[in-house]
């Protein structure tokens, strides 16, 4: 294994992916487990995946586990957040958090890849593991909440309420 290598891809992402995994979960302890999962799997298969995109496959890691995880768990609210911060500043960080406590978790995962990632369409259908047109109507489903719901968000991904 090129240790070197997954040591300063780590360097480099560590951060974004804890951030996704915090937005995704609305739980910092949540979140860095999951961080910590994903980057155990991929520097199992670093050999594989350095020449790759191993970002895309750590989210992917982070999103499916989270939502088999959200799965088993229904009874705990999704509303449920720390005080910890995606972002430096507080106004942001609290109306996303509220905002994004309002989403179904695959709604959380569509909106985050596609909006604070900036993944395409295709690249977060690939993340998922689902089709375009899910994605798509994730998407929607997400913001039309967004928009009856947290106006305010819309306005710091780029929409207009």
């Amino acid at each position: 294994m090129d240790e070197q290598g997954f040591t300063e891809w780590v360097g480099g992402r560590q951060r974004q992916l804890l951030r996704s995994a915090y937005l995704l979960t609305g739980d910092l302890h949540r979140a860095e487990d999951l961080v910590q999962e994903a980057l155990t799997k991929v520097a199992l298969r670093w050999s594989r995946l350095a020449d790759g995109n191993p970002t895309a496959y750590a989210l992917r890691i982070i999103a499916r586990d989270n939502i088999s995880w959200w799965r088993r768990r229904r009874d705990v609210p999704t509303d449920r957040l720390h005080d910890a911060g995606a972002t430096s500043e507080p106004e942001i960080a609290l109306v996303v958090r509220g905002a994004l406590a309002r989403l179904t978790p695959n709604q959380r995962a569509v909106l985050v890849l596609r909006h604070f990632e900036d993944l395409t369409e295709r690249e977060t259908a690939d993340v998922l593991g689902v089709s375009i047109g899910t994605v798509k109507s994730q998407n929607a489903a997400a913001l039309a909440r967004l928009r009856t719901g947290a106006p305010e968000l819309l306005s710091l991904i780029g929409r207009t309420p």
